[in-house]
C-alpha cells in the first residue's frame, strides 16, 4: 500500500514561474498524446506564467506542493464568454504527470471552487480539448458537467459547476 504525500496549497509566487511552466509542459505532453502537438519549455513559456500568476485580482493562482516540491498549480479568472461574462473561468489546472492520482488536483480544484464561492459567483466554466477524457473523467468526479458549449471549430468543449445552487433555483436561473 503505497502513502499519498502530504500536500500543501499556496498562493503562487512569481518565483514559482519556472517550476510552473516546466509542470504545464510535462503534462500538456504527457496529457495531449495523440491529441495536440507536444511543447517545448523555453523562456517565453517562463515569463508567460510569471505574468499570468503576478496579475492582479480578480486573477488568482494557487501551487500544490509535495514534500516542499511544487507538484501542480492552478488559476480562476472572471470568465471570457460573451454569454458567460458574469461567470467564474477555471484558467488552468495542471499537475506533473509523476504526481497524477496522488490527490494534488482535487486539492487544487477544492481551492479554486472555494474561491470561486469567496468570489460570490453564482457557477464557473472551464474549457478542454474534445477527447481529452483523462481530464473529462476528473472534471465530471469534481462535480463539472459539459454545457454543450464548443469553440475552435469544435474541438474544444465547456465544462460548468455550479457554485450557489439555492441561489439559482431562487433565481430561475439555469447554473
Amino acid at each position: 500500500m503505497s502513502v499519498l504525500p502530504t500536500l500543501t496549497v499556496r498562493p503562487a509566487k512569481a518565483p514559482d514561474a519556472p517550476r510552473v511552466a516546466a509542470i504545464y509542459i510535462a503534462s500538456w505532453n504527457a496529457g495531449f498524446v495523440g491529441l495536440l502537438p507536444p511543447r517545448s519549455l523555453d523562456a517565453g513559456q517562463i515569463a508567460r506564467w510569471e505574468r499570468d500568476i503576478c496579475r492582479p485580482a480578480p486573477h488568482r493562482w494557487w501551487v500544490v506542493e509535495a514534500e516542499r516540491s511544487i507538484v501542480g498549480f492552478t488559476g480562476i479568472r472572471p470568465c471570457g464568454d460573451a454569454d458567460a461574462a458574469s461567470l467564474g473561468e477555471l484558467d488552468t489546472i495542471a499537475v506533473h504527470p509523476e504526481a497524477w492520482r496522488q490527490g494534488a488536483g482535487r486539492a487544487l480544484m477544492a481551492v479554486a471552487l472555494a474561491a470561486f464561492r469567496q468570489d460570490r459567483y453564482r457557477a464557473a466554466v472551464l474549457w478542454t480539448r474534445r477527447g481529452y477524457e483523462r481530464a473529462a473523467s476528473f472534471y465530471g468526479s469534481t462535480g463539472w458537467r459539459p454545457d454543450g458549449a464548443v469553440r475552435r471549430n469544435g474541438t474544444e468543449i465547456r465544462f460548468r459547476h455550479a457554485l450557489q445552487p439555492e441561489q439559482e433555483r431562487a433565481s430561475g436561473e439555469p447554473p
